[in-house]
């Protein structure tokens, strides 16, 4: 399936503060929000772009998903399972806007030990961590 994308879906308690921090400090755009009509402050679907790249995400809710699937926020799972990746052309730069909107930075810009590039990591308010790094995994090795 060479047209096959995978996007990463994400669920935040504050839904909409977390939009914000993603495009203020990450640098993600608003390619579709979806809030509820009734209450604004539940996002029941929204797509951010990075580049050529998307995350989904929407409100931490209670419902048929919770149940169905078993979902937690970062927060009630009480640590993460995994990280979101993301290339980053200039990953020092990058560490810069995302430390001056607030984000909690986990490790500084750092050469890769053991592979090319560098890269840095950052907790979102809702606890997740993002890898921004210069590494690029298309890349032909030796590149």
């Amino acid at each position: 399936m060479s047209n096959a994308v995978i996007f990463p879906c994400l669920r935040y308690d504050d839904a909409p503060a977390a939009i914000d921090f993603l495009c203020e400090a990450f640098g993600f755009a608003r390619h579709a929000v979806y809030t509820d009509e009734q209450d604004p402050g539940i996002v029941h679907h929204a797509q951010l772009t990075l580049g050529s790249s998307m995350v989904m995400l929407g409100s931490a809710r209670p419902g048929e998903y919770v149940e169905r699937y078993g979902w937690k926020t970062v927060a009630e799972a009480g640590g993460i399972t995994s990280c979101i990746a993301a290339f980053v052309a200039d990953p020092d730069a990058h560490h810069d806007r995302a430390r001056a909107a607030g984000a909690e930075i986990v490790t500084a810009p750092h050469d890769n030990p053991g592979y090319p590039g560098r890269s840095y990591d950052a907790r979102d308010p809702g606890g997740y961590v993002w890898n921004f790094g210069s590494y690029d995994p298309w890349a032909e090795p030796g590149a």
